[in-house]
């Protein structure tokens, strides 16, 4: 099946999100949401666009405190390098607001816009989904963020997949540790790599069991122990396989706080995260920081924790930078 075939399946979703995106004037109901969620993109966008919340002393509300924190302390992405892998060419633009005022962007400026909020020190590098060329790596640490899936018929296995050199690149690199890889878990309620409308997400499939791969889903909102979270309606779970399971992370989307809702909204946070922690433990590897988001995973800020649900846990920053080394 040549690759060509996978990126024009997402092309075509961008067209069929883009009327309803441009046209929405008010909250729509579940099932208009779910029109707007679905279609082969990690992106959901809520129809009403709140205005400007009022702000902490550091970060804005839909932000974990942690980040906050991790920042005072001085670990904000230096020498680390995100790249983001997703649209910066359709013209399909949507609006939401990340507490610095509403605005209209394309998906990938979105994208690109939480992550470098997230870590602010990060070098942040964009790279068009359509182009199809391999991803090159940067110096140092290297963050890969994907908000997108790839989706064809259901029934093929990855390795029959004719994949792009982008995708290509990608699976490489998370087989090999040689970048942090955030992949949004995808908005059809199903788990990782199920079938919906006979179709799955072919990347979610190659990249299960990679070493530095991790899957990102959506809480409604950020997790406490006195007020704990659980999994937005849309977001696709961990499921029964082991191998997504001990690779599965879930973050707060707060979408009443932004507009905007969907797993391709917790992905960049797990990728601003990722730099943060590199720019503390300088000489850790890829797929050591993976481990350390994963192991410090929280689920007593879980509503019902069960690793098919949740995988390892609802990320926490704090722990996640509370030790000395990593390794």
């Amino acid at each position: 099946m040549p690759a060509r075939h996978l990126k024009f399946g997402i092309a075509m979703a961008f067209a069929m999100l883009s009327a309803p995106i441009a046209s929405a004037q008010q909250a729509p109901d579940a099932d208009e949401m779910a029109a707007l969620c679905h279609g082969g993109l990690s992106i959901c966008v809520s129809a009403k666009i709140p205005a400007a919340r009022t702000q902490t002393a550091t970060t804005p509300g839909w932000m974990s405190p942690d980040v906050g924190a991790a920042w005072a302390a001085g670990y904000k992405g230096k020498g680390v390098t995100i790249t983001i892998v997703d649209d910066f060419s359709s013209t399909s633009r949507f609006s939401g607001n990340f507490g610095i005022g509403v605005q209209t962007q394309r998906h990938g400026e979105w994208t690109r816009e939480e992550a470098s909020m997230i870590a602010p020190l990060a070098t942040i590098r964009s790279k068009d989904f359509t182009t199809s060329s391999a991803v090159t790596l940067a110096p140092g640490l290297n963050v890969l963020n994907l908000s997108y899936g790839m989706y064809a018929t259901a029934g093929y296995s990855p390795n029959q997949i004719g994949w792009s050199a982008e995708e290509a690149s990608i699976i490489s690199y998370a087989t090999r540790g040689s970048a942090v890889v955030s992949k949004a878990a995808g908005n059809d309620s199903v788990a990782v790599g199920g079938v919906t409308n006979g179709q799955q997400d072919y990347l979610d499939l190659a990249l299960v069991g990679k070493a530095s791969a991790i899957f990102v889903g959506a809480l409604s909102t950020n997790g406490t122990t006195s007020n704990p979270a659980q999994l937005a309606w849309y977001s696709n779970y961990a499921g029964s396989n082991p191998l997504v399971q001990s690779h599965f992370l879930v973050v707060g989307v707060d979408g009443s706080k932004t507009g905007l809702y969907g797993t391709s909204f917790a992905a960049p946070i797990i990728s601003g995260y990722a730099a943060i922690i590199g720019s503390k433990f300088t000489k850790a590897t890829p797929t050591q920081i993976t481990n350390d988001l994963l192991n410090t995973a929280r689920t007593d800020t879980l509503v019902n924790y069960s690793a098919s649900t949740y995988g390892k846990g609802e990320a926490s920053l704090s722990r996640a930078l509370a030790p000395v080394a990593i390794r």
